[in-house]
């Protein structure tokens, strides 16, 4: 879905030069939940789309006929669930890692939408396939599409609910690295023939040097 719509835009996108990523920018919250046990049990995710890609999804959807830049009741129902159609193999665009570990994350549930102010919020939450013991180990949260069509920002500060005695931190990318490797890499794309379609066809993936993180870490007697 978030792609479909930005390709009516893209045409002008590209024509502003080889590096056309990224497209989408959300501002992302996350809430750490634990359960009664102390384990990472879930996290609530927040995307606050950028004013652009939320006023195409509101018109691609007929909502927010009047614009007026709000929404009533059956369209917020309409609106519910617009990015949770994940296709097979979809991250969520979410990662944890801990003790050199991935944590594997269920499909989402529980979610909702909102129009506001001219920007669209939706949050979902997603369960760990297995509770995970946080003490002893600093849990890492990131947030990045791996193809950086869309830029997250952890713009909502991080909450953490169910346990006592820990604290978060986000850390910021080292972006002047990250812009260096990905113009060396459009570079590389270019030297070899590529055009613009090539390039935002097979676009590097670099997210991940992008992507600010958010680490959790939890006293042992917590």
């Amino acid at each position: 879905m978030m792609r479909s719509i930005m390709m009516a835009v893209l045409p002008g996108i590209l024509a502003a030069g080889a590096q056309a990523h990224p497209h989408i920018f959300i501002d992302a919250g996350l809430e750490i939940v634990f359960d009664e046990e102390g384990r990472l049990a879930e996290v609530e995710v927040t995307w606050v789309y950028d004013d652009l890609y939320s006023m195409l999804v509101i018109d691609d959807l007929g909502l927010d006929e009047d614009y007026t830049g709000e929404i009533d009741e059956s369209e917020r129902e309409a609106l519910t669930g617009f990015d949770m159609n994940w296709v097979d193999g979809y991250e969520g665009d979410l990662y944890i890692r801990a003790g050199g570990a991935r944590l594997e994350l269920d499909a989402p549930r529980a979610y909702s939408a909102d129009y506001s102010d001219g920007r669209i919020t939706t949050v979902h939450r997603r369960e760990l396939a297995e509770p995970f013991d946080p003490s002893g180990e600093e849990i890492v949260f990131e947030v990045y599409d791996p193809t950086y069509y869309t830029e997250y920002n952890i713009a909502i500060d991080p909450r953490i609910s169910g346990r006592e005695g820990c604290t978060a931190r986000v850390v910021e990318p080292d972006r002047d690295a990250a812009e260096a490797m990905l113009q060396e890499k459009l570079d590389e794309m270019i030297a070899a023939g590529a055009d613009r379609a090539d390039i935002e066809a097979g676009f590097p993936e670099v997210g991940d040097a992008f992507a600010e993180e958010v680490r959790i870490a939890c006293d042992t007697s917590s």
